[in-house]
């Protein structure tokens, strides 16, 4: 809606509020529970405010205290989104010769990095409260990679390589979805009193191997569907 409905100008102001007025929140305002601001995983006031509205019968199974994708912290991942709607519009604008869209999003995106890396200083970069400090250090680096790309393909021409990743490209929403469910239907077949996954590969490899190995299956499965729908000229668009 903020996309459709209000202008650029708007965006960055409300990009600002929103992480400035997060930062505030989560770093001076006491928790009800406690009394006192903390950035605690069971006694922030993001936590707090899951547990009042969702009641812990509602929150991550793991704990019952938290919730990684909880109702406060959608105010800096909506920054997240507005970060990356001003580096696709200024992406898009036919106004700016290639040189000039690079040279400002790479610009942006070493700006966005050392922004985060600062305030991260006093306020910790961290995806599980997706801090102020979290959302400038990831999206700079996602900018800066999105400008290495663009060079390279779109402005230099080099195709060569880039093959597998572009039924992704056409079909990114798509992916991201099938990425979500996959995983959970596979989970869902038990073998052996594991699931499938836990049994072709935590025998075999550290936790850490393994959680590659894992993310490198998963990344091959989804590129099976994208494929096809790749050959047969079909995009799903929202």
């Amino acid at each position: 809606m903020l996309y459709i409905k209000a202008s650029q100008r708007v965006r960055d102001w409300l990009f600002v509020i929103l992480l400035i007025g997060y930062y505030y929140v989560m770093n001076f305002v006491p928790v009800p529970d406690t009394g006192k601001p903390s950035l605690e995983p069971a006694a922030n006031m993001g936590a707090w405010l899951d547990r009042l509205v969702f009641t812990t019968n509602h929150l991550w199974k793991e704990s019952k205290t938290r919730d990684p994708e909880g109702l406060l912290g959608t105010i800096p991942a909506v920054c997240t989104g507005l970060f990356g709607i001003r580096v696709g519009s200024w992406l898009k604008r036919k106004d700016r010769d290639d040189s000039i869209k690079v040279s400002w999003l790479f610009t942006y995106g070493v700006l966005a990095v050392v922004a985060g890396l600062v305030w991260g200083l006093f306020f910790p970069i961290n995806k599980a409260l997706w801090t102020s400090s979290f959302v400038l250090y990831t999206g700079g680096w996602a900018t800066i990679a999105l400008t290495f790309c663009y060079w390279l393909i779109d402005v230099q021409g080099y195709k060569r390589g880039i093959g597998f990743f572009l039924p992704f490209g056409a079909n990114a929403i798509t992916a991201y979805v099938l990425s979500i469910f996959i995983p959970h239907y596979i989970n869902l077949i038990r073998l052996g009193g594991g699931s499938l996954f836990q049994i072709l590969y935590k025998p075999y490899f550290t936790p850490e191997a393994a959680s590659l190995f894992s993310a490198v299956v998963m990344v091959l499965i989804v590129w099976i569907p994208m494929v096809i729908l790749y050959l047969r000229k079909i995009t799903i668009k929202v």
